[in-house]
């Protein structure tokens, strides 16, 4: 074998970050060591692994077939590391999640996850579902928690738990008063929504699909909280998960709308690239998630601290 665990360690990370000077940076290497790292495990194979394109490293044919197998290799070291270490094989495992799941479930459950195993180091990304999917695609995750559909060929979507969006408003909205809501009355409010990538404006714009150009969106926001103060101020009605709106209703700072017909169900989902290695606190992580939502009709009937 020519190759050293170091400089599989350089290729990957100047393949995922397309540089040399990110690649030092993360590995903590000075930028001539990263160099020579990488230029001698393409001289002794007599391969060239990336194209120069400007001041970019970007991956060639063959660099992008080694790239998942060189981190699988990793992947699988780290993990015999952390078992010759009396970790039980949980070496570091990097989550990322939507927002709404981010924001409202995925702390708890890491929270839960670090206590059965402390001696795991995990980080977590919070993200849109689109740059979550691109994470995931080229490595930088090892698994994500999205609240959009995905159909990326390179990836494994294997459904979690059911969500809903719903309708709102402020209590004193004119809409808050009437029983009903008619897709009339929809069309003609003021709205305040996601940004488009998200999984809750895939959702939203696939209901009102039959009067999108007629919709008067006045924002477009990245978080839900800020949705939410939003509409709470008066500045128009906002459609997110029920999850996200727990609270909120209970307090009566906001309230749902009752509008017939409208299908704002949606399902959770952990991705995986296909090629990637389930190392065991990936495998453990998954689990967890799924106990957690055993029995569970909705994301918003799960046990979460109130917030007064």
């Amino acid at each position: 074998m020519k190759f050293t665990l170091r400089q599989l360690e350089v290729f990957v990370a100047v393949g995922q970050g397309e540089s040399v000077s990110r690649a030092a940076e993360q590995l903590k290497m000075s930028q001539s060591a990263t160099s020579t790292a990488l230029a001698e495990l393409e001289r002794q194979y007599e391969m060239r692994l990336f194209d120069r394109v400007g001041k970019r490293l970007q991956l060639n044919e063959l660099g992008a077939l080694l790239l998942p197998r060189a981190i699988e290799l990793l992947d699988r070291v780290q993990s015999m590391d952390a078992m010759l270490s009396g970790q039980h094989g949980f070496g570091p495992l990097r989550v990322g999640a939507t927002l709404t799941i981010g924001n409202y479930l995925a702390t708890l459950l890491i929270g839960d996850f670090m206590r059965q195993h402390p001696g795991c180091r995990v980080s977590l990304a919070v993200h849109n579902t689109a740059t979550i999917v691109n994470q995931v695609v080229h490595f930088e995750l090892d698994l994500g928690l999205i609240e959009g559909d995905c159909q990326h060929p390179d990836l494994i979507v294997l459904p979690w738990v059911a969500d809903e969006l719903v309708v709102f408003a402020a209590p004193q909205h004119p809409l808050a008063q009437q029983k009903k809501v008619s897709f009339e009355d929809l069309v003609a409010a003021s709205w305040i929504v996601r940004e488009q990538g998200s999984g809750t404006r895939q959702t939203f714009e696939f209901a009102m699909r039959h009067a999108l150009s007629q919709l008067d969106i006045r924002l477009e926001l990245e978080h839900t909280e800020a949705i939410k103060r939003a509409v709470e101020s008066g500045l128009g009605i906002g459609c997110i998960s029920r999850l996200a709106l727990k609270d909120a209703f209970r307090r009566g700072s906001l309230v749902p709308l009752d509008v017939a017909g409208l299908d704002l169900a949606r399902q959770f989902h952990f991705v995986v690239h296909k090629q990637k290695y389930q190392t065991p606190s990936m495998g453990a992580f998954l689990d967890l998630c799924k106990t957690a939502t055993a029995g569970i009709r909705r994301s918003d009937e799960i046990a979460m601290p109130y917030i007064p």
